[in-house]
């Protein structure tokens, strides 16, 4: 069918009278596409989002990323390499962003689709935050037993029944921490020690987008969809982890004294580093298997927060109905009360799939059963 079928929530949403922008990962435009030359179509700003700050591509050097401003590219981190990084830089272009709409038309309503390059590969946060995590300690105790204290964290919250097992640990695929040698376990904890301070920066940047709104008093009447993750945790770093994740899609494990070179320089700009798939496999817990593995909950389940606060009440609620990342348009435009368009510019529209997850807003309907049918 001729584009723009379907038309994307940037689309609908900008139709209907709302400021329209995506911050971060472009992995929708073409590779023929991805140039100077275009055509632009099929970027964000030809997709319905009025205004983009972000890379296109899978992923990107969060020290010197290919960012784009719209279409053009831009170099921000010129004269600043080693201090600018792309998390704080895309929390600071959305928080401008939020205050430029809302200064200009403070009554217009505002859709920001949030894509960080965290927490995919290469994982680069700054010095900061692998001090703050390397000074916790974490994972200290290796990979099985930070599964098995997800698992028993995961149970006292509610969120796996209280019999449940895990399953064994794959030794024939990822060599238990107790085999590894002082030099491995050196390196694979200053890998998982990089990883979570990612993690950690970028949800930090999030919280100053979401505080910007709360600072022009919107807050209480925005709707927050919150998934964190990179479908399950990569296995692309392999058991041993690598200092640039190009040499595992080329078959290339690097050896771990090799990869001790960078070990004081691991996840700086010099390199484009993922951790041991061990890590992976713990931070996949309650399920197993990898990102990779989409037959396996682990390779697709995904955790999410939602606020609003104008309208849930039900502040720290679980939730447990089935719902799958086709569902989160069909719930924008219920909660914007905007009905799924059946022409868009003169093109009829497929029906919207997916189901709207609106009614679990509700604590009433906290054990409703799912609405897909």
């Amino acid at each position: 069918m001729p584009w723009p079928c379907p038309s994307t929530i940037g689309e609908i949403l900008k139709q209907n009278v709302y400021a329209t922008s995506w911050f971060g990962k472009d992995h929708n435009t073409p590779a023929f596409a991805a140039s100077q030359v275009g055509p632009f179509d099929q970027w964000p700003t030809g997709m319905g989002f009025e205004y983009f700050y972000g890379f296109v591509g899978g992923d990107a050097n969060q020290w010197q990323p290919n960012l784009f401003r719209n279409t053009t590219q831009i170099y921000p981190f010129k004269g600043q390499e080693g201090t600018w990084n792309l998390v704080t830089a895309m929390a600071d272009d959305a928080i401008d962003y939020i205050s430029r709409i809302h200064q200009t038309q403070p009554d217009k309503p505002i859709f920001i689709k949030y894509a960080p390059g965290a927490t995919h590969a290469p994982h680069h946060p700054t010095k900061e935050w692998v001090d703050k995590i390397s000074a916790m300690h974490l994972f200290d105790d290796g990979y099985e037993k930070l599964r098995e204290r997800i698992f028993e964290n995961q149970k006292q919250l509610g969120i796996v029944p209280q019999d449940a097992k895990l399953t064994p640990w794959p030794k024939d695929l990822l060599k238990p921490w107790d085999e590894l040698t002082p030099e491995a376990k050196k390196l694979f904890i200053r890998q998982v020690e990089v990883f979570a301070a990612y993690a950690a920066y970028n949800d930090h940047e999030i919280g100053r987008v979401i505080q910007a709104f709360e600072e022009i008093g919107r807050l209480d009447n925005t709707l927050v969809i919150y998934i964190n993750g990179d479908n399950g945790t990569s296995a692309e770093g392999g058991p041993l982890g690598t200092p640039n994740e190009v040499a595992f899609f080329n078959g290339v494990s690097v050896p771990v004294a090799e990869q001790m070179k960078w070990y004081d320089v691991w996840g700086t700009e010099q390199t484009y580093n993922h951790m041991s798939a061990g890590w992976s496999w713990a931070f996949d817990t309650p399920f197993d298997w990898f990102k990779q593995n989409a037959s396996r909950l682990g390779g697709t389940n995904q955790n999410m927060v939602v606020s609003w606060p104008a309208r849930i009440k039900d502040k720290g609620g679980l939730r447990e109905q089935f719902v799958h990342v086709i569902d989160v348009v069909p719930t924008i435009l219920e909660a914007a009360g905007i009905k799924a368009p059946e022409v868009v510019d003169g093109i009829p529209q497929k029906p919207i799939e997916g189901t709207s997850f609106a009614y679990t807003f509700d604590a009433g309907n906290a054990k409703a059963p799912s609405q897909h049918k």
